[in-house]
């Protein structure tokens, strides 16, 4: 048993939800076969000139794109990917914080969102399972980059994941262009339709005009269809709060698709500047 996971991360700060980080876990066995279907899937629709982002939908791609999360789930569905959406609400404000944790935010969540949101520790196995980390390109600057990766790295050593039998190789934890991962494109488009409705982005309407505009009801359009589709999954699915485990602590790693919202220990309920 050995894994690849592909990481992405979209809004920073939103309206309502911010700090939006997803991960895609597939088995490498299954990798090569997945990313091909993929691809030739993206041929059938005519988009293999363009990458696949949310950001890049419109009307005239939303029928292509509807198609490709049609995909997306037939996998899903199939066991053959797990999908991992972890994100914070505006009002659990963090409190107690050390300079350090204000300049490495985005690393320390990041961190808890491997060590957490796939339920890595709970993988049976007994001999090594091997793991494979790709980020998309990290903003940030490369000292702090590479004291990340080591935090990465030390994750298997942490007492909970003993049993897991998880072992990443530091040279395992790469940084690519998203441009070169489909399978990393895909989840773009699952992040940013999250981030879009959880922002109340589908309300929006261009300034002077009493209707929204025709990009902003197509990602509409296509985050419905997506909510349908992880419905199907799991009926009445919230994408708002944490989804529930069924008094089952193995369902972190076993769900097919799951949600997090990560509120901090130290934090307060309240509302933000933005009058949230």
């Amino acid at each position: 048993m050995s894994f690849y996971i592909f990481c992405d991360e979209s809004l920073i700060k939103g309206k309502k939800y911010s700090n939006f980080y997803g991960g895609l876990l597939i088995q490498k066995s299954d990798f090569e076969w997945v990313k091909e279907a993929l691809y030739q899937k993206i041929k059938e629709l005519n988009l293999e000139d363009t990458e696949l982002k949310w950001q890049n939908i419109n009307v005239h791609r939303l029928t292509a794109y509807q198609k490709i999360i049609d995909y997306i789930f037939e996998l899903i569905k199939q066991d053959l990917i797990k999908i991992r959406i972890m994100f914070t609400d505006n009002r659990h404000r963090p409190i107690n914080l050390s300079h350090h944790h204000k300049t490495h935010q985005y690393h320390i969540l990041y961190y808890q969102f491997l060590k957490h949101a796939f339920g890595l520790k709970y993988i049976s196995s007994e001999k090594i399972v091997d793991l494979e980390i790709f980020f998309d390109k990290i903003p940030d600057k490369e000292d702090k980059n590479k004291e990340f990766k080591k935090f990465i790295h030390g994750l298997q050593h942490l007492p909970d994941f003993q049993e897991s039998k998880i072992q990443i190789k530091i040279d395992s934890i790469y940084e690519v262009d998203s441009k070169d991962h489909i399978l990393m494109q895909c989840l773009d488009i699952v992040l940013g339709a999250m981030s879009f409705r959880l922002n109340d982005m589908h309300k929006v309407k261009p300034e002077g005009q009493r209707t929204r505009g025709k990009r902003t009801i197509a990602k509409d359009k296509l985050f419905k269809h997506l909510n349908r589709h992880i419905r199907e999954v799991r009926p009445h699915f919230n994408i708002s709060i944490s989804t529930g485990i069924d008094n089952d602590n193995t369902n972190l790693f076993n769900h097919p698709y799951r949600h997090w919202l990560f509120i901090p220990k130290d934090s307060e309920f309240g509302y933000d500047g933005d009058g949230i």
